[in-house]
């Protein structure tokens, strides 16, 4: 039986997560991804229990971002040797593709149950079970049952590396990293679709204020976005 730890330690998770069905599939460029996963964990304090999880984890569609913007969320902290690195990704933002993953967890889907068996035993099974339903995007976890959720951190981790190469070369494929006025493409395309919709439909002005804020470029579009407000106002 694992050892708990003594306090709280997310690398503990990470060092006892084993991924052994990863998704089949990346993740898809151009829209959300549903992952279901399945993820065993062995009882700390029963011995001969294992749990069992199930739910859905939706990954977002991967968004383009500049260095720029990118490094602005990630200097404070940073060493001297980390920040020169920031800085030269902004000195060749054309030559550098960023993208930007997220996930949630779909906690309507979510279903848990105790076995009594081994580890062993319950992980085969799960495995077998999930393999015959033939879902690209079912992955099942090894894990701790405390803290679980950092076990899917772990696997959202290794599920984004073996999709970021793939969802690179779909997005160049679509000439979503040319730059047009300065911006990549595709983050060009996802301004003006958030400008359109907020047109629309007010409730949409701050997502768009988020977005912009998000990658930096609020005070370049501030007049358009103000002039928006007091239309829609």
């Amino acid at each position: 039986m694992s050892k708990r730890p003594s306090q709280f330690d997310f690398w503990f998770a990470v060092n006892n997560t084993e991924i052994v069905m990863p998704p089949k599939r990346h993740l898809e460029t151009f829209g959300n991804t549903i992952i279901n996963y399945y993820l065993v964990s062995e009882l700390m304090d029963a011995a001969g229990k294992v749990r069992v999880r199930e739910g859905r984890m939706q990954a977002l569609r991967p968004q383009i971002i500049t260095p720029s913007a990118y490094s602005s969320t990630l200097l404070e902290g940073f060493g001297e040797q980390a920040q020169k690195y920031l800085e030269w990704l902004k000195e060749h933002e054309d030559s550098v593709r960023i993208l930007r993953y997220g996930y949630t967890l779909k906690q309507e889907a979510f279903s848990e149950q105790v076995l009594t068996d081994t580890p062993e035993a319950v992980l085969e099974r799960v495995a077998r079970e999930a393999a015959a339903k033939n879902d690209p995007f079912a992955a099942v976890v090894k894990g701790v049952d405390d803290p679980w959720d950092v076990c899917l951190v772990r696997l959202f981790w290794a599920v984004i590396q073996n999709s970021a190469q793939a969802n690179i070369r779909e997005l160049h494929e679509r000439r979503m990293f040319e730059l047009q006025d300065g911006l990549p493409a595709g983050l060009r395309d996802e301004i003006e679709k958030g400008f359109l919709a907020a047109s629309k439909d007010a409730n949409l002005i701050k997502p768009l204020g988020k977005l912009l804020q998000d990658h930096g470029l609020f005070e370049r579009f501030q007049d358009r976005f103000f002039d928006l407000i007091q239309k829609r106002g």
